[in-house]
């Protein structure tokens, strides 16, 4: 749906990935109308029967029995970074296909979804232990490991598909994304980690307490 010029279609890959594992992508409804979002280059990787995208804040098993069979059985994993959560490189994948939840959304947007919804606490809890860059560098993130939703999907499926070149494969359309973007007035965005330790944010620092102490973690290189 892009104009031809800036068409992402010749970076896609030619077929589908042939993957074993499922996902689905929470996505919260303020992502749906972003024009430069990730979401729909990461199915457009993927047979529609291995993406599954729902859009909401609230998902209840009445409302959603299906996502509810799949949020209580054993197989299934949500990816969520913190303390609670095992390395995705330490868990043992089963040999049957598994089911990969991913919640799409601003940090503050992901955590209410995480936390408000019950559903999404049954599946084991996992998160992703890499030092990679974003390479979605048109949107701020709040760290420089930070990575989008199309990035961690790339990274958890090369794990537990045991495949490096998915990893490489599924970039390919975000890289081209952000040359185009760039080549046409769009501008490298640091994260607020990278501004703050170089003293390059501009904006007035917050004064809400608990903000302002995430702003010093970054500054520390404290994992928040």
């Amino acid at each position: 749906s892009r104009p031809q010029k800036v068409c992402l279609c010749p970076f896609l890959p030619i077929h589908p990935l042939k993957v074993s594992t499922c996902l689905y992508i929470i996505q919260h409804p303020a992502e749906e109308s972003r024009v430069l979002r990730t979401v729909p280059l990461l199915a457009a990787c993927l047979p529609p029967d291995k993406c599954t995208i729902l859009v909401g804040r609230r998902f209840s098993a009445d409302r959603y029995p299906e996502l509810a069979t799949v949020c209580r059985s054993p197989n299934t994993l949500i990816l969520y970074p913190g303390a609670e959560a095992t390395n995705l490189e330490e868990v043992a994948v089963s040999a049957s296909p598994s089911v990969m939840i991913i919640i799409d959304g601003t940090w503050s947007q992901a955590k209410d979804i995480f936390y408000k919804n019950s559903l999404f606490q049954l599946p084991k809890r996992v998160q992703l232990k890499t030092n990679i860059s974003s390479q979605y560098v048109i949107r701020t993130q709040p760290t420089n490991t930070c990575l989008s939703t199309l990035e961690c999907a790339a990274v958890a499926l090369t794990i537990m598909e045991k495949n490096k070149s998915i990893q490489e494969t599924m970039l390919r359309p975000l890289q081209a994304l952000c040359s185009f973007q760039l080549q046409h007035g769009a501008q490298i965005h640091h994260s607020k980690e990278y501004l703050l330790k170089n003293g390059l944010y501009d904006k007035p620092m917050p004064k809400n307490k608990r903000k302002l102490r995430r702003m010093e973690l970054l500054v520390n290189n404290v994992k928040i």
